[in-house]
């Protein structure tokens, strides 16, 4: 072979590695809490079954504590973790391929952090990241955009703040040239749009007063990150709160719509499929005694107050305490664990009950599609899958050696875990 052809052959195989490695990075990626639709729905459909032995690629410590979940993108996964005590807020960027820590950034060092209730942790918001950069968010103490290129910090912003009273939760969206955040305390509730290229404020909405009227102080706070949908060829920001669901207007935060209901600590995200919208209220107190949650699902088109007109059904869970996961809804079926700890599949048009099974944990992590079948995580280290069908059909179950508070990212044959010491690489 000839000194040009061999030439031409290599200039051909670079080509062809530079058009792979562009599609890697924009097909395979898992930029938010939830993935990078924030829907629980990956496209994997070759997920290991097995968690064990050699199927653990790597496995790296991640010091101090955090539920924030993986974000991944290119060969970059990152996670953010705190110390114990608060003071010292981390951003961690680790290698896909071999698990060894690249970066590990104090973000902000805090004098005075907030208080959080014993399950939660000071670095539980979900980063979000896209090419080139990475949006970490520690709620009231602080909120930084730094290069995936190098670490470096491009903006912070610790002047966006609320009374949390539990600790932070809500996980930050990027929408277009925006960063948006949910702020809802016992003292003030807000959402607020950032450029995030700059950190500067776009737009900040006041949530509507009059539905907390009537809550306790203690009862106005909730941990929801938002979603954004589409109906009818207009985006909708829907960011639910602890009295009230509102729609928003993600480019001028105007308000849409609303829907009145709940109380109490919201924290799953809502959720859609094929035009129907669903969301959890916090824990209601019943004046027959004791709690209860309600499942709603929502007609999302409408304008003003439509809690009258655009409740399709409310499922009441009687006896519940605040419900803490988000459900994942795959062709008609939503998948949840309830707080009282029964593992349920819901028919999405009706509201009813198709199967449940007891599980032994509570479930803090949300689960996830992948492969046809759906996965579930408790706080025990226990793994779960079955089967996505109107029958209770295990595929595989196993525990862990340690609990799962944060998502997983399911994501180019593997599935990147958080445990509470630990992230994993399992293919």
């Amino acid at each position: 072979m000839t000194g040009k052809k061999i030439m031409k052959l290599l200039i051909f195989g670079a080509v062809l590695l530079t058009g792979f490695e562009s599609s890697f990075s924009q097909d395979n990626n898992w930029t938010h809490f939830r993935g990078s639709n924030r829907d629980g729905i990956s496209t994997e459909t070759k997920t290991p079954l097995i968690w064990a032995g050699p199927n653990i690629r790597w496995k790296t410590e991640i010091h101090g504590r955090g539920h924030s979940s993986p974000v991944v993108y290119d060969n970059q996964i990152w996670v953010t973790t705190a110390t114990m005590d608060g003071k010292e807020l981390y951003a961690l960027c680790t290698d896909f391929t071999t698990g060894k820590i690249l970066y590990d950034l104090k973000v902000f060092t805090v004098d005075d952090p907030v208080g959080k209730h014993g399950i939660n942790t000071f670095a539980s918001p979900t980063p979000c990241i896209e090419n080139g950069f990475v949006y970490v968010h520690f709620g009231s103490m602080g909120t930084a955009c730094l290069k995936t290129s190098d670490g470096s910090v491009v903006w912070k912003r610790t002047d966006l703040r609320c009374n949390h009273v539990q600790g932070p939760g809500s996980s930050p969206v990027l929408y277009k040239n925006l960063l948006i955040l949910h702020y809802e305390g016992t003292d003030v509730r807000y959402i607020v749009a950032l450029d995030k290229s700059t950190g500067k404020q776009v737009w900040r909405t006041d949530r509507p007063d009059e539905p907390y009227q009537p809550l306790a102080s203690i009862g106005k706070k909730s941990y929801v990150t938002p979603l954004i949908i589409n109906v009818k060829g207009r985006d909708l920001l829907i960011s639910n709160g602890s009295a009230v669901c509102c729609a928003y207007d993600p480019l001028t935060g105007k308000e849409i719509w609303r829907v009145i209901g709940g109380a109490e600590s919201t924290v799953p995200m809502p959720f859609y499929e094929n035009g129907r919208l669903f969301f959890y209220t916090g824990s209601v107190n019943n004046p027959a005694g004791g709690t209860y949650t309600d499942l709603f699902a929502v007609n999302p088109d409408g304008n003003g107050d439509i809690t009258s007109t655009n409740i399709i059904w409310k499922k009441r869970d009687d006896q519940s305490h605040t419900q803490i996961l988000t459900p994942v809804i795959r062709d008609g079926l939503i998948y949840t664990v309830i707080s009282r700890n029964i593992l349920m599949c819901i028919d999405a048009a009706t509201g009813k009950e198709v199967w449940s099974e007891r599980v032994r944990a509570d479930h803090n992590a949300s689960p996830v599609f992948a492969g046809g079948n759906v996965w579930f995580f408790s706080i025990k280290g226990d793994v779960l899958a079955v089967r996505a069908e109107r029958n209770y059909n295990v595929i595989t179950q196993f525990q862990m050696d340690s609990g799962i508070w944060a998502t997983p990212a399911f994501i180019r044959n593997s599935v990147i875990l958080r445990s509470e010491k630990y992230l994993c690489r399992i293919d």
